[in-house]
């Protein structure tokens, strides 16, 4: 598994129906790039001015929310993961 170092995140990214509520199939090229995604890893923190560890804002098992070309894409035994800077994961989604 990943561990990320410092203020960064590793999510599982959640993908979006292929459907629409209508039953209409969205095309691979129609679909908009995923913005969410479940929280598998967190960082230490990072380290302030003093020397102290910041405590990061979300935790494993949350989902949230990404800025949309945010990230490194990583890819593990077919599951499709970002690695995330804190700064760029936008709300949590509860």
């Amino acid at each position: 598994m990943l561990k990320p170092l410092g203020d960064r995140i590793v999510v599982k990214v959640i993908e979006d129906t292929e459907q629409t509520s209508g039953g209409i199939f969205i095309p691979e090229s129609a679909k908009e790039k995923p913005q969410k995604g479940e929280v598998v890893a967190v960082g230490l923190g990072k380290v302030n001015d003093k020397g102290e560890r910041e405590p990061m804002d979300v935790k494993v098992g949350e989902t949230v929310l990404y800025a949309k070309y945010a990230g490194t894409d990583v890819k593990m035994d077919g599951v499709e993961y970002k690695i995330l800077s804190i700064k760029d994961a936008l709300a949590i989604i509860e």
